[in-house]
């Protein structure tokens, strides 16, 4: 789908959004607009900063690990309980060491190899599977209670 498309489900509130990103660096910034844009706007729940963060590692590492120009597709789901963010890509090999540790501490000097590390530790869980067109690789962030949120000043 080229575009944006918002749609409730009437069983369960929520708001999902899907959008095709370029295959390029330039995917990233507007990822992590959108997902700031789509918390704010519902006034949801979910930690902004760390949602965006791990969206953008998971862009970031679907242009860097997959080759082609084939598009890569962002959908942000936004339930009372949390958020879920899945990037979608055309590569159907799963990412490395996702869902369990390598075992191996990242080098410090390296600008590389923490990606997988930020979204496990920091999101509620996370996955990858397959797709008809490669794969999809997600994590879900729980929604903060109101009375933990950070008051505005």
């Amino acid at each position: 789908m080229n575009g944006l498309a918002l749609y409730e489900r009437p069983s369960e509130p929520a708001a999902s959004w899907r959008i095709a990103l370029p295959h390029s660096a330039a995917a990233v910034p507007v990822a992590r607009a959108l997902v700031r844009t789509a918390l704010a706007e519902l006034k949801h729940g979910a930690d902004s900063d760390t949602a965006e963060l791990l969206t953008a590692e998971l862009v970031a590492n679907a242009v860097e690990h997959t080759a082609g120009d084939a598009p890569i597709e962002l959908v942000v789901e936004l339930k009372p309980t949390g958020c879920q963010v899945e990037v979608h890509d055309a590569d159907p090999v799963p990412p490395g060491d996702l869902t369990r540790p390598s075992g191996k501490e990242p080098d410090p000097w390296q600008e590389h190899g923490r990606g997988l590390l930020l979204i496990r530790t920091l999101s509620s869980s996370c996955g990858h599977r397959p797709t008809e067109q490669g794969k999809a690789v997600w994590f879900r962030l729980a929604a903060v209670p109101p009375q933990w949120r950070p008051h505005p000043a």
